[in-house]
């Protein structure tokens, strides 16, 4: 998750394929740290972002148009002085850092032609942007270092510009063997940790997918590796600065259960279970990959309360049906009790007074029985006290096994509810499930608001290799709805066994017979989608439609049915069609 190396070197490719040869036509400053650049070039409209927050830095080229304070920074009316209307000539990339320099041309007041750079530094918590002369001196940058914030380097105006030390690290594109041998497979650190700090631009993400290229373990010491698995590993990095060098970059996301979890501009095989997305450029991925992070991020803050809620509820709920199972179990000496006062009404005259106990025949089983007394009372008084313990038992008993039924409903449900919250991709899911919370009590509605939102949440829609149209329930409620009012008859109907999760329903023309592939992938949604997507496989009850009877007085999207078919299923829905 970081703009190493290799994403500026995909990234400066780009910009000189674009940007080469256009004019500024305008210069923005949105943020205090953050630039935007509208480039014309070959009657094409660009806008570069240049972005050196200290949390996220980020250069790429972007679609998306920001709100602009009235009066422009100090900066920005500083570019606008010198380079707008300016050409873009040329685009660097210094020894493959986090580095991009942008080499302008423009007439001065006198009308003379000059250069002029805009460097920005891709650099974590350093991160800067530097505008600077033809003589390579300062003329300012968006955060100025002094000598007392930065004892290695000044960027001040007036200063000489220099680039950050390298911290001992050369480009990839220099790395030889000795150097690799010598340097690299020399220190005294894991593999990994070996690669990123001995080659300049190299991120620890790289490292790892080099050293899993090779079938190695990142994580193991350099010290421990053969000949043959050094050789490996050098094989791994020839072809990896070869395909810098050709330019062959292929720009993607990982996914995990739909959440972006890194991006590159190679292909990471080191994560066999994400799905991998590919797309045009590494501007396309970066824009996409902060777009879905800050919805993942938003959805998630936003859903904060309901989590609190639920998890709240849901431990309450499954303490208490701990509890009453326990309680339940206590019930299961009733029947001894019962026993035990039968024999002392039958055999009690044998009784000694003041036995501790008596022996006699069981019977309901025909073997010997040592019943315990209290010395204190008769044998009919204590069959009395066996038969009141019993009666006890049993009333426990009756009620208990209503209470233990409802609490595990009860489980089950906010069980089906805190899986809808994790697949939750919208603001409309969460307005579904508070609802949902609200009419079952685990919410109060506030007056101001007694009725129901309506909700532009739908069902998500797949599209199977055969052609036939899947549909997947985001919570109760539409599983509900799925179920009993969009499916029909001869519509098959998918569910994770015994686990919460969401009913898939497929579409079936009458008289269609459902070919094996969809009922495959049907199931592997249904997999997906409920609290067993992170197992290896997943088993999937289904049944026509027609067979589904919903439970009598029981909670949205429960259901019951009888010689249904099941199957045990990867939940991987990478390969399924999605429609939008």
């Amino acid at each position: 998750m970081a703009l190493d190396g290799l994403v500026i070197s995909n990234l400066k490719r780009d910009c000189q394929n674009f940007l080469v040869g256009g004019r500024i036509y305008k210069i923005y400053q949105p943020e205090q740290d953050e630039l935007t650049l509208i480039i014309k070039n070959n009657r094409t409209t660009y806008r570069l972002l240049l972005c050196a927050n200290a949390s996220l830095p980020l250069v790429y080229l972007t679609t998306e148009t920001k709100n602009n304070p009235t009066q422009a920074p100090n900066f920005c009316m500083l570019l606008r002085k010198h380079i707008n209307n300016g050409r873009i000539i040329d685009i660097r990339q210094p020894g493959f850092e986090r580095i991009l320099e942008f080499t302008i041309e423009h007439y001065d007041e006198l009308g003379d032609l000059n250069q002029k750079k805009l460097i920005i530094e891709i650099m974590g918590k350093h991160s800067n942007i530097i505008f600077t002369n033809s003589k390579n001196q300062i003329i300012d940058s968006m955060k100025h270092i002094s000598s007392q914030i930065s004892s290695v380097r000044e960027v001040l105006p007036g200063r000489t510009y220099c680039y950050p030390p390298s911290q001992g690290k050369i480009s990839p594109l220099e790395v030889d063997l000795p150097y690799f041998l010598q340097t690299i497979c020399q220190k005294p650190s894991n593999l990994c940790k070996a690669i990123y700090t001995s080659v300049t631009g190299i991120s620890p993400l790289i490292a790892n997918e080099l050293c899993y290229r090779a079938g190695l373990d990142g994580n193991d010491a350099t010290s421990s590796m053969t000949d043959e698995q050094t050789a490996h590993l050098y094989g791994e990095f020839v072809k990896f600065t070869e395909q810098i060098t050709r330019g062959d970059y292929e720009p993607n996301i990982i996914l995990k259960a739909g959440e972006p979890v890194e991006f590159s501009s190679i292909t990471l095989t080191s994560y066999p279970d994400c799905q991998t997305k590919h797309l045009s450029s590494i501007s396309e991925v970066l824009q996409s990959y902060y777009s879905m992070k800050e919805k993942v991020t938003r959805i998630k803050q936003k859903s904060t309360d309901l989590r609190k809620i639920i998890s709240t509820s849901l431990e309450r709920a499954s303490k208490k049906y701990d509890l009453q199972m326990k309680q339940l179990k206590d019930t299961e000496k009733r029947d001894k009790y019962r026993i035990y006062g039968e024999l002392l009404n039958t055999y009690g005259y044998d009784a000694e007074p003041k036995a501790k106990s008596l022996t006699c025949l069981n019977y309901y089983t025909n073997e010997m029985v040592t019943i315990p007394l209290d010395p204190t009372k008769t044998a009919l008084e204590n069959a009395k006290k066996y038969f009141e313990r019993y009666n006890k038992l049993k009333r426990t008993y009756e009620a208990l096994s209503k209470l233990t039924l409802e609490t595990k409903q009860e489980v089950e449900h906010l069980d089906s509810i805190h899986n809808a919250l994790q697949i939750a991709l919208e603001e409309d899911d969460l307005t579904q499930i508070k609802e949902e919370l609200i009419d079952y009590g685990y919410i109060k509605r506030r007056k101001s608001n007694q009725k129901k939102k309506k909700t532009k949440s739908k069902p998500l829609h797949y599209l199977s290799s055969d052609g036939y149209h899947m549909y997947v329930g985001k919570n109760n409620y539409q599983n509900e709805e799925l179920s009993f009012q969009f499916a029909t008859g001869n519509d098959w109907w998918f569910h994770a066994k015994q686990i919460a999760g969401s009913h898939v329903i497929v579409k079936v023309p009458h008289g269609d017979e459902l070919p094996d592939q969809t009922f495959e992938e049907a199931s592997r949604l249904a997999a997906y989608y409920s609290k067993g997507k992170d197992a290896p496989k997943v088993e999937i009850d289904y049944i026509q439609k027609k067979h589904l009877r919903k439970t009598p007085g029981g909670k949205p999207g429960f259901v019951i049915y009888h010689t249904n078919y099941s199957m045990m299923i990867e939940p991987d829905i990478s390969q399924i069609q999605k429609v939008d």
